[in-house]
């Protein structure tokens, strides 16, 4: 049986630190969201009778908005990424399979053109949902 604790190892600190970068997002993304909420919640200066205000006051800061973001900004790199990850693979793929058998590489250069084509496309809409969201 081969001996697969560098590859367990090299996953194990792949999935910490994706962890540790989900953590400090959700960290920024929650301290952010207090900071504009005590600047919505400052009592504004009421205007003398008789006078009108000089300037419109500020939209009170929604929580469910910034969540919002984050999701289409977590989405939209997601769908980035995993979309370069399966390209990636379906090079390799196509590399091995030309290096186990040179004269069927011509063959293979067609389909794999076509299937990255494919997951581009599928990325491509992902990210473009995601950015559609923030409106």
């Amino acid at each position: 049986m081969p001996d697969l604790s560098g590859e367990a190892d090299y996953w194990e600190t792949t999935m910490r630190t994706m962890m540790t970068v989900l953590l400090v997002c959700v960290v920024l993304a929650s301290t952010s969201a207090a900071a504009w909420a005590a600047d919505a919640e400052a009592p504004a200066a009421t205007p003398p009778a008789g006078e009108a205000s000089a300037k419109p006051e500020a939209p009170a800061f929604e929580m469910p908005r910034s969540l919002a973001l984050l999701g289409a900004c977590l989405g939209a790199a997601l769908a980035a990424v995993g979309g370069g990850y399966c390209i990636a693979r379906i090079g390799m793929s196509c590399i091995e399979a030309t290096a186990r058998q040179p004269e069927a590489g011509g063959q293979m250069f067609a389909p794999m053109i076509i299937t990255a084509a494919m997951v581009e496309g599928a990325t491509l809409f992902a990210v473009v949902v995601c950015m559609l969201s923030l409106f």
